[in-house]
């Protein structure tokens, strides 16, 4: 294993697409080991599968770790003393440890046609092995430089016949590794195919690139999902084969984050109605619209957090963590091996929890931004962090604000007066008229004075507060939801409290 002092970690993700939630969390869990040891967080483009190339895909990836505040200290944007930083910048340099391996008789040249391959798979199926693979077993009745002689082999060479290098996989050896998470994992190379190393047209494919690139970009430590548990033999292989076991990474490989049925997927979210992206992805091909956890209206700190506790606690009770919090407390062996499943609902939890953390000016600021993009004109904004903080025990969301506090800056659209006709009555209205009079003469404009008169002027006319109450609040906000119905009237101020009763008045009496 690697012993270099200097921690070197890496995400090394693929620009097809959305950066799926569980990409973040393996983000955050190696920048939090890279900077609790001092170290460094490298960002690789994995790009050599040209087929899945998307467009804007790896800007994206940058804008959704800029959002949550996960910066590379080495990417293609930062650079670095180890580039290129994109896979398929660094094309001929695979090539040169693909031939040595074939040189050393470790791997070797496939010459097998599509229609050849499509052969084997149906001649090699039975009922125990529907899809056969191309493993120790079938490669010595293929096309290849195993069973082909030296000189066919060299004359198709020459003449630039289409054809991928694979590994050699031995029969029946074990091979094996620590996992910093699941500890001494074991395999068989009899169960494992040979895998293609170097593709037709001269890109690798991810086995061999991931430990070329590990190697020569000095990663101390390789932490990836499970599902590259089974590729991990093959990697192992090639460590051993090119540069030796002692100068492999540590590897880590991190539980699924589950769904309602199994992997948590896109369609999940879609199903169910919840983000599975960090951030809004539009398909470029289709126009199709995943919507992200960021314009849902989570905050950065909550999301992080969530994620961090999501397959990881710190043996305590704590729940909501900071992220220089999570630098010092992150450990590895604390890392639960297990599917963790991701319940929405707590997640907006967390995010109603930062709410209730962030300073009022720094709350206010983010709110502001949501409420500008949906059309509101605001100007004064103390008045507008008092509305904020009158209204954040009421949000989960920074969209929720929306409809918390818009109409404290425009008159409602709709006024759910149906919940009040069935129950007006003359004594309500001359309570209102009454109560309009006040209003109007009344100096002193503030929460206490205004609840005061209200239950006053209730208590003349023989009527419970609680009677006129939602009226009240009804005609201030449209509907029955709110903060306490005075400080609504309070932030309103005089002439736009007594302007809505007046007109909610005039609708009840048409």
């Amino acid at each position: 294993m690697a012993t270099d002092k200097r921690v070197r970690v890496r995400f090394a993700p693929s620009p097809t697409g959305g950066l799926h939630l569980g990409g973040v969390r393996t983000v955050l869990y190696n920048y939090l080991f890279a900077k609790q040891h001092g170290g460094d967080f490298i960002l690789r483009i994995e790009d050599t599968d040209q087929t899945r190339f998307v467009p804007g895909a790896e800007e994206y990836i940058f804008q959704c770790l800029e959002w949550v505040g996960l910066v590379p200290d080495e990417s293609v944007k930062q650079g670095g003393a180890y580039g290129p930083y994109r896979q398929s910048e660094r094309k001929e340099m695979y090539r040169r440890y693909a031939e040595q391996l074939v040189e050393n008789g470790q791997a070797y040249y496939a010459f097998d046609t599509p229609e050849e391959l499509e052969q084997m798979r149906n001649d090699f199926k039975t009922a125990e092995n529907p899809s056969p693979q191309y493993d120790h077993q079938v490669r010595g009745k293929m096309r290849n430089s195993l069973t082909l002689p030296k000189e066919t082999v060299e004359q198709l060479l020459k003449e630039d016949t289409r054809y991928v290098i694979r590994i050699k996989m031995p029969e029946n050896e074990t091979v094996g590794f620590k996992d910093m998470i699941r500890g001494d994992v074991r395999f068989n190379t009899s169960l494992v195919d040979d895998k293609v190393l170097l593709k037709a047209d001269g890109m690798p494919t991810y086995h061999l690139a991931v430990v070329v690139d590990d190697y020569r970009m000095k990663i101390t430590h390789a932490f990836r999902g499970e599902e590259w548990l089974p590729s991990a033999p093959v990697h192992i292989l090639l460590w051993q084969y090119l540069f030796g076991l002692e100068n492999m990474p540590e590897w880590a490989h991190f539980p699924l984050i589950l769904g309602p049925s199994g992997k948590l997927s896109k369609r999940d979210g879609a199903k169910y109605g919840f983000p599975v992206f960090a951030m809004n992805w539009t398909d470029p091909k289709t126009g199709e619209l995943t919507e992200g956890f960021k314009e849902k209206g989570f905050l950065p700190e909550a999301f992080i957090n969530l994620l961090a506790v999501l397959g990881w606690n710190d043996g305590t009770e704590q729940e909501i963590f900071s992220l220089d919090e999570l630098i010092r407390k992150f450990s590895m062996d604390r890392v639960h091996s297990a599917g963790a499943r991701f319940d929405y609902e707590k997640a907006k939890w967390f995010n109603q929890e930062w709410i209730k953390k962030l300073p009022p000016a720094d709350l206010t600021k983010r709110v502001k931004e949501v409420l500008i993009a949906r059309g509101l004109i605001l100007n004064d904004d103390q008045h507008l962090q008092k509305i904020v903080e009158l209204v954040k025990d009421r949000t989960a969301l920074l969209t929720d604000f929306y409809d918390q506090l818009a109409y404290f800056f425009k008159t409602p659209e709709t006024i759910d007066l149906a919940e009040v006709q069935p129950k007006w009555n003359e004594a309500k209205q001359l309570f209102f008229n009454e109560l309009i009079r006040n209003y109007t003469l009344t100096q002193t404009w503030d929460a206490a004075t205004l609840e005061t008169n209200f239950k006053e002027i209730a208590a003349a006319n023989q009527l419970k507060p609680g009677e006129v109450m939602l009226p009240l609040r009804i005609m201030l906000v449209g509907g029955k939801f709110g903060p306490h119905v005075f400080d609504i009237a309070q932030e309103l101020g005089k002439e736009e409290t007594i302007k809505r009763i007046r007109h909610s008045l005039g609708l009840l009496n048409e």
